[in-house]
């Protein structure tokens, strides 16, 4: 009988063709792949909890995979040694029920966007270089907005297979940290390219470019012309995934 496990992996969106397989472009998912296939001498296939674009990082995403044994007591080390430095494996995890799904049975997801105004070197490729002046007060009341909602139809890219555009909004706000300024928002479900969608649209209500009641707007025509898709998938991060309690457990397999 097969025994499912949970990786929790974090990576450099940078590096990769995004998470999702695409034929043997190096994506998360093929590089996860790959390694599981080479440590455990025979194929294995794993399913990720959450697609991430070019360029977008993770700071937890989760992949599950079936094999008919333990684990080997140091396959934390091993499979970490196999995979490229632009990705690792922070935590592993055995299941309760071996149907839990790491996709499906995720209870929220946890994005934030990370914006910088001052040149900085060492922030390339890991936020988005924004040099103007935002009305943070503005951006509050695009947040709130965000959390009263549950179509986001027109923060949705065409060519979608999602059967319904709703998502129930858990936390929406815009904090500073540091010389930063993030944009952090969890949700049960998040749509195909939503999260920079609802940033590049808030960003133009930041410097004055459109009012707060045409963000409203935008929101109510259910169309993905009308919103800002252009922010960077570098400054994204996929940074918590929850699932149902009790339902996975630490593995201790360094």
């Amino acid at each position: 009988m097969s025994k499912r496990y949970f990786l929790e992996v974090v990576y450099d969106g940078t590096q990769f063709h995004g998470s999702q397989l695409q034929g043997n472009l190096p994506t998360v998912q093929y590089c996860i792949n790959m390694a599981l296939s080479t440590l455990l001498r025979k194929p294995v296939l794993s399913f990720g909890a959450s697609r991430t674009d070019e360029g977008v990082h993770a700071l937890s995403n989760f992949y599950h995979f079936d094999w008919n044994d333990d684990l080997h007591p140091h396959f934390h080390y091993k499979i970490n040694a196999i995979l490229s430095p632009a990705i690792s494996v922070k935590n592993i995890f055995s299941c309760v029920e071996e149907t839990l799904n790491a996709r499906f049975d995720a209870v929220s997801r946890s994005y934030r966007y990370k914006i910088y105004n001052q040149k900085n070197p060492f922030y390339q490729l890991r936020g988005y270089y924004f040099p103007y002046k935002l009305h943070a007060d503005l951006l509050n009341q695009t947040a709130a907005i965000i959390r009263s909602q549950t179509c986001f139809e027109s923060f949705s890219k065409r060519n979608t297979q999602s059967k319904t555009f709703n998502c129930q909004i858990f936390d929406s706000f815009w904090e500073q940290v540091d010389d930063q300024l993030h944009f952090v928002v969890r949700a049960n479900r998040f749509l195909r390219g939503m999260v920079r969608g609802l940033v590049g649209t808030q960003l133009q209500v930041g410097r004055g470019k459109i009012s707060v009641s045409q963000f409203q707007s935008i929101v109510d025509a259910h169309d993905c012309t009308q919103a800002d898709f252009s922010v960077p998938g570098h400054g994204l991060y996929l940074e918590e995934i929850r699932y149902p309690q009790d339902s996975i457990h630490l593995l201790d397999l360094m």
